[in-house]
């Protein structure tokens, strides 16, 4: 049987579960990005605040089967061509327990359905794991109508494509 797979816009509430899940998303990119855990034992999330406070950026928790899953965090931005009405995708988790069973495939799907319009995804050049999965998904939603760049010297793939009209800027 299917899980079912939910994508709960966030609340102020929501915001420490937040925090705890981007604790566990930032220690799976040490792998990556060999950055070093704080003084207080946490790696924290700068950002964060901005997702209530800044208009254009969206939070979501990802349920399956009505557990916490993972996160989704949206934000419209500039594209690199200029186009300031983008949809990005900023950080994206699913914890490994849900990985490998379409909850994430399910979770940008939803992700990229509420947001009509112009869509970029990045992710680092280490993070082979992370462009395999978005190539895939981003593949299935699209037929294969994307782009795909390599930007900073090599550091970055960015998928984009367009879904739907584009949506209003702010």
């Amino acid at each position: 049987m299917a899980m079912v797979i939910d994508l709960v816009e966030a609340t102020l509430d929501d915001k420490p579960v937040l925090a705890r899940l981007l604790e566990l998303y930032r220690y799976d990119f040490t792998e990556y990005i060999g950055d070093d855990i704080g003084a207080d034992g946490r790696f924290g999330y700068r950002y964060l605040d901005d997702y209530w406070t800044e208009p254009g950026r969206h939070a979501f928790i990802v349920k399956a089967d009505g557990h916490i899953a993972g996160f989704v965090l949206i934000r419209r931005t500039t594209s690199m061509a200029g186009d300031a009405t983008v949809m990005d995708m900023a950080e994206f988790f699913v914890m490994r327990k849900y990985r490998r069973c379409r909850v994430g495939s399910e979770a940008a799907r939803r992700a990229f359905d509420r947001f009509p319009g112009r869509w970029e995804v990045r992710e680092m050049a280490a993070n082979r794991p992370a462009q395999a999965f978005w190539r895939r998904v981003i593949g299935e939603y699209t037929g294969g109508r994307f782009d795909e760049r390599v930007l900073d010297g090599g550091r970055w793939h960015l998928q984009s494509f367009d879904k739907g009209p584009p949506a209003p800027a702010p």
